[in-house]
């Protein structure tokens, strides 16, 4: 499904979630696709099990390095330090609006859309998230739903959004689905 498709994953130099980035970077190469690290740092980054670290994972590319041209979608995972970090980052931010802006997919899960409150890209959109973001997510504009996945197509491009790691399987799937067309 994802044959020479090439899908980025944006993450901060520490707290993704690691079962955020590992399952659908997993999914993403056993549909045929080529994931790609990218961060606001070269080297490596550090995962966690919620609140415990755990595994190091090699960067590919920094946002300063790489555009949206570069990639096919977007796979933002969560984590509450992950996002909290990114969208302090106006490189990173950017780099985010652009895939909305070029109409390229993007997926997002469990604390994630924070970095899509500050890029500006919630508004008059429907999707999920951890519900601790609900407020956030609707003082932003977005219709939050407790779903366990949603596909949004209400606005540039097409939107993948899951609550939580317990909503994975679901999330891969919408998002190799998405990604694929």
């Amino acid at each position: 499904m994802l044959q020479d498709k090439t899908i980025a994953f944006l993450v901060a130099p520490e707290g993704v979630e690691q079962v955020e980035l590992t399952e659908p970077w997993k999914a993403v190469k056993q549909a045929g696709g080529t994931p790609k690290l990218i961060s606001t740092e070269l080297g490596q980054i550090k995962a966690f099990n919620h609140l415990d670290k755990a595994d190091t994972f090699a960067v590919d590319g920094t946002v300063e390095e790489v555009s949206a041209a570069d990639f096919d979608g977007l796979v933002l995972p969560g984590g509450v330090a992950n996002p909290d970090f990114l969208r302090t980052d106006p490189k990173a931010v950017r780099f985010v609006q652009d895939f909305f802006q070029g109409g390229k997919p993007v997926a997002a899960i469990c604390h994630a859309p924070w970095t899509l409150i500050e890029a500006d890209a919630v508004r008059d959109r429907q999707l999920t998230s951890w519900p601790s973001l609900q407020t956030d997510l609707r003082n932003a504009g977005a219709n939050w739903v407790d779903e366990e996945v949603v596909v949004c197509d209400a606005g540039p491009n097409k939107l993948v959004t899951s609550r939580k790691p317990d909503d994975l399987k679901a999330f891969c799937q919408a998002t190799v689905e998405v990604f694929g067309d």
